[in-house]
């Protein structure tokens, strides 16, 4: 292609609305265009781009023997109440775009295809002969996010792989989940990117267990914590580790004492001179079910520690029986104006024990008359611990479980764990952090929607049994612009060779130089019939601002018909080093096809171990 003929701007300056670099760089560059909120336009650098990543995507799916179809983007309300997930969807969540068609039906854009593919399923498999089975497509996805951002990272409208295996049983199951765990790393490998798999929350899809990939990036939205033995990596939504031991406590009698202003963890350890890890703090949600139920939960939690709010989400999921709701619509700390609406007296906030009594809780329709009180395992064996005695300035001192405070039944955990916490698996490994962007995400699903819907086969018994079920996702359009966030530099995008829109561009320095500009279409003829697939540099503008804009758009290798054509040579300069040599005219296509091999098989090598 030749850039005189393409659809090719770039900007100078960054643009106002991009904050992250790899956002800066694809608008800069003229690789992508914002419509709206989140909603970009990928232009022909772009597509380039994400036609590569999804043929890497395709491939590696085909070699695990996975089919690819394509679903409808546009899904029935009575799928996603089937599974009973469209509250989850459009209140809870409230990403999915829904909206009411000319024949008053209730219809989505697909965040998300569980529910058409197992209606698929559940209308076509019929015997164990028929499994596993296997299904993937490449697709626009619809998310309405609350606050879209980073460009391509987090945008309302995007471009994602998602795969289906339907199975007999967890044994097969696990075999595809872990074909999968190797493929993704293939994937990401070719894609020449630095990757951390691991452990997951599974979320609003669900399931017994799920793995995340992450592009290891400053900019990166997660949180991943590890040990430098590769023994354990984990989202810190998912993350599990050892405490800091907890301090014996100093009080050895219960006792009631006066301590002003302190509100606080800090300000109390502060007053009494004594270790947070010695008292007990009690933090306050606001549960909201599907049925509309509101539930007070009190956690009671270990001074230094805090809450994970996806572990306590889950946690109030499993007790949900409890209060007839199925889906957690919200948890959010209730603020003045919230316990207004259920509160029979003042609070006592910063001061609340783990017996904070009921009748703080107004009798009315649809609030649970209760608090739940859940206590973290940090201080389940706390012993004359600190807490607060449910008036305002005043603490307890020197209480016991079972003594002074009834222990709650529920014993859970739902801490956050933190950098520099024991690993589980070997105390003497400390957990490390480093900033991810997730592209990948695998789950067990088990039997979650099949039972749902009624998605059954028949087994050799002649027995009807739910079909097991797993997901995989690849986010195909975030994976591109996690490439650039993990490779560029002060002067643009660096590509991984395997991705990159071209290999090569051609530049004539000076488009009035006869020999400048024969030396140049004839290298970009026979670059591109030997599969090198190059750009040609053809504008009439000056040779800085070629140069400047190749290193913006971040093609891996450059090469110049400048004053080095007098003496039979032409210079190459490979992008993502800088480096520059001087190489016969005769010589440019091979080398530059050994140099191209030579990376992809590099990547191909290190996803292959």
């Amino acid at each position: 292609m030749r850039l005189s003929q393409m659809l090719f701007v770039t900007l100078r300056e960054d643009p106002a609305e991009a904050e992250i670099p790899s956002h800066k760089l694809l608008l800069r560059a003229g690789y992508i265009r914002r419509i709206a909120s989140g909603i970009y336009a990928y232009l022909p650098l772009m597509k380039r781009v994400l036609d590569k990543v999804s043929q890497i995507v395709r491939e590696e799916m085909n070699a695990t023997g996975a089919q690819e179809l394509l679903l409808p983007a546009v899904q029935p309300a009575e799928l996603w109440k089937e599974s009973g997930r469209w509250d989850t969807y459009t209140q809870a969540e409230g990403i999915m775009f829904a909206f009411t068609d000319r024949q008053e039906r209730e219809v989505a854009l697909g965040p998300t295809h569980e529910e058409v593919i197992t209606a698929i399923a559940r209308d076509m498999i019929r015997s164990y002969r028929q499994l596993p089975l296997h299904l993937y497509q490449i697709q626009t996805k619809f998310r309405d996010e609350i606050r879209p951002r980073f460009g391509l990272m987090r945008g309302r409208e995007f471009i994602m792989k998602d795969g289906y295996s339907f199975h007999a049983d967890e044994a097969s199951l696990k075999q595809t989940y872990a074909d999968m765990d190797q493929a993704y790393r293939n994937m990401f490998s070719r894609c020449g990117l630095r990757f951390l798999p691991v452990e997951a929350d599974s979320g609003a899809i669900g399931g017994s267990g799920s793995q995340e990939f992450m592009v290891l990036a400053d900019a990166g939205e997660d949180e991943v914590l590890f040990t430098a033995d590769g023994q354990y990596s984990a989202n810190t939504e998912k993350a599990v580790s050892l405490p800091p031991d907890a301090v014996p406590s100093t009080f050895k009698q219960y006792e009631k004492l006066d301590t002003p202003n302190t509100p606080t963890i800090e300000s109390l350890a502060n007053f009494l001179k004594c270790s947070p890890t010695q008292i007990v703090k009690n933090v306050l949600y606001q549960a909201v079910y599907d049925n509309g139920m509101t539930v007070l939960v009190l956690v009671s939690i270990r001074g230094d520690q805090d809450v994970n709010e996806v572990k306590l989400t889950n946690e109030l999921v499993k007790l949900g029986d409890r209060f007839g709701g199925k889906t957690l619509l919200a948890l959010t700390v209730p603020d003045a104006d919230a316990q207004q609406k259920w509160a029979a007296k003042p609070l006592p906030l910063g001061y609340l024990s783990p017996a904070v009594a009921d009748s703080y809780i107004a009798k009315q329709d649809k609030v649970h008359p209760q608090f739940l009180r859940l206590l973290d395992k940090t201080a389940a064996d706390l012993q004359n611990f600190v807490t607060g005695a449910d008036e305002s300035g005043f603490h307890v001192v020197g209480a016991n479980w079972s003594k002074e405070f009834v222990k709650p039944a529920d014993v859970v955990d739902v801490r956050k764990a933190r950098p520099g916490d024991r690993a589980i698996h070997d105390p003497k490994q400390t957990l490390q952090s480093a900033r991810g962007i997730e592209v990948g995400h695998i789950f067990q699903l088990g039997t979650k929607y099949s039972a749902a819907m009624g998605a059954t086969y028949t087994n050799e018994q002649g027995e009807e049994k739910p079909l097991v079920m797993g997901c995989y996702g690849v986010g195909v359009s975030r994976l591109a612009q996690a490439a650039v966030e993990q490779n560029h530099d002060k002067d643009g995008i660096v590509w991984p060779v395997a991705i990159a829109p071209y290999h090569a561009i051609v530049i004539m320095p000076n488009i009035a130089d006869a020999t400048q500009v024969a030396a140049a279409e004839k290298l970009y003829t026979d670059l591109n019939a030997a599969g090198v697939e190059t750009l040609l540099d053809d504008r009439d503008e000056r040779a800085g601002v070629k140069f400047k804009d190749a290193d913006l758009v971040g093609i891996p290798f450059r090469v110049v018909t400048g004053r080095s054509l007098q003496q039979g040579k032409v210079e190459v300069v490979r992008r993502a080093t800088k480096e520059s040599q001087e190489i016969p005219l005769d010589a440019v296509v091979s080398t530059l096809k050994q140099w191209i091999a030579d990376a992809t098989q590099s990547c191909v090598a290190k996803g292959a171990g």
